[in-house]
């Protein structure tokens, strides 16, 4: 009887692993929190993937504003819309997802403002705006310049405008200030 015993044994071991595998439910259930997961996991990714875009425009705005400081430090005048290349950047005017411009500068000028459009009107990205302009700092009174970064308040596919379209305040005793549709990066 041993022996009879150790053979159904044997015979239940085997139908058991060939009868291995998963249910429908449990694939379907599988496949539930697969779904689920990449839901939540797809915009944030795709959000991430805006934020890199737009931190480019960021650099390369702050880029400007430091080039114009240091053009003007050099010049005693801004670089002129035109004349970006004076700048002595090394970075293209137009990329995949900006266009790069200056706005003002010149001779004979204290401010000047340079953008980051976006090449396609109804991208999901935001726009930035800098201004430098040649002021005072009240305690010392001597004079230097001030800039100043601004990042639009929402993206151009969500009713944003272009950077060129936003508004820099100048003043002779503070640093410029970003109004309208652009606020402050700090």
């Amino acid at each position: 009887m041993k022996s009879e015993f150790k053979a159904k044994f044997l015979s239940h071991l085997i139908q058991k692993k060939e009868a291995q595998g998963f249910t429908l439910i449990e694939l379907l259930v599988v496949i539930i929190i697969i779904g689920i997961l990449s839901a939540i996991a797809l915009p944030s990714f795709l959000n991430q993937a805006n934020k890199a875009k737009q931190s480019e425009a960021k650099t390369y705005v702050g880029s400007m504003n430091r080039a114009q400081q240091a053009y003007y430090l050099e010049k005693n005048a801004f670089a002129a819309n035109g004349n970006f290349g004076e700048l002595g950047l090394g970075v293209a005017t137009q990329t995949t997802n900006y266009i790069y411009k200056i706005n003002g500068g010149g001779i004979n000028t204290t401010q000047v403002t340079n953008f980051a459009d976006t090449v396609v009107a109804t991208a999901p990205l935001k726009t930035y705006i800098g201004g430098v302009n040649v002021g005072s700092i009240t305690a010392t009174s001597e004079a230097t310049t001030l800039a100043v970064l601004c990042e639009g308040k929402s993206a151009m596919s969500n009713g944003g405008t272009q950077g060129s379209g936003g508004v820099v305040t100048f003043s002779a005793t503070a640093a410029p200030t970003c109004t309208g549709t652009h606020v402050p990066l700090q």
